[in-house]
């Protein structure tokens, strides 16, 4: 039998850790709403932004449309991997950096090998991860989710365009988690660059016919650079969202779990002291019998 200071000590423990659960679950429950908001809001916009830029891309030639929609051989990849900043949150992260290894395992076998794959990550997690493990790790923009703002995508975007045009880079692609509702995160890997622009999936019959000012090829100058810093921006919401979903989840089942062992902790102290007191008794008893 378990002495009745140990189990009495570990009963503590357990309420004040289910008492810290609970805290954070409301704590993520309330980040969740304003992060849902902010994701809710943007994806009407950036689906529209997209469907304006694939619809005004119609009938143009693939060198007419912008050096970010030009295909070359893939030499050196830039991973964007968006994680959290803190841990508390599940598979969150982990299936992230599972989901990026399993990618340049499928496809990047040869640039690993040669060292040219670079990773960008958005939250310290992910960083912490690839810096461990060799990784050529670009740190600058680790701090993004600290103030949550699309300057900070904007500057994080910027790097990756840049370097795309400039050939540093032959392709951008993300890994992030999306937000589908509070206990779901759908992971996706996206192609950031080259731009697919989805020309000819596009639905001709869903066409509007725009008048455009001053011509086609100064609107999609203007059009695809904001585009794609407006998908870097939702890719990050997105995790965002997600992230305090997980942790809303993770900490709600780590209150059961505290819960459920306090349970048991407390019938176990119960039988613990009821064996002692029988104990007492008989002890008592042989004493009495014993004097007689």
């Amino acid at each position: 039998m378990p002495n009745l200071k140990e189990v009495k000590t570990r009963i503590s423990s357990v309420v004040s850790t289910q008492q810290i659960t609970k805290a954070m679950k409301m704590v993520a429950a309330s980040k969740l709403r304003k992060a849902q908001d902010n994701i809710l809001q943007m994806r009407p916009y950036a689906e529209k932004l997209n469907e304006i830029l694939v619809n005004v891309s119609q009938g143009m030639d693939i060198d007419d449309l912008d050096n970010y929609s030009k295909e070359r051989e893939i030499d050196r990849v830039l991973i964007c991997v968006i994680t959290s900043d803190r841990g508390l949150c599940g598979a969150f992260n982990s299936n992230v950096v599972k989901q990026v290894l399993k990618h340049i395992d499928e496809e990047y076998k040869d640039q690993f090998e040669t060292g040219d794959i670079h990773i960008l990550p958005i939250g310290k997690k992910g960083k912490d991860f690839f810096i461990k493990r060799g990784f050529h790790v670009i740190e600058d923009f680790t701090g993004t989710l600290v103030s949550l703002s699309f300057e900070g995508a904007r500057k994080a975007a910027e790097f990756a365009m840049k370097g795309f045009i400039e050939k540093e880079y032959d392709k951008v692609v993300f890994v992030y988690n999306e937000f589908k509702n509070v206990a779901t995160q759908v992971l996706r890997t996206e192609t950031f660059l080259p731009l697919a622009t989805d020309a000819e999936k596009a639905d001709t019959s869903q066409m509007t016919d725009y008048i455009l000012q001053p011509n086609k090829n100064v609107i999609m100058d203007e059009m695809i650079p904001k585009s794609l810093k407006i998908q870097f921006y939702k890719a990050i919401l997105e995790s965002n969202a997600a992230e305090h979903g997980a942790r809303m989840t993770a900490m709600d089942q780590a209150t059961e779990n505290a819960g459920e062992l306090l349970t048991e902790l407390r019938l176990t102290y119960n039988r613990t002291r009821q064996a002692a007191i029988t104990k007492e008794i008989l002890e008592i008893v042989a004493g009495a019998e014993a004097l007689r």
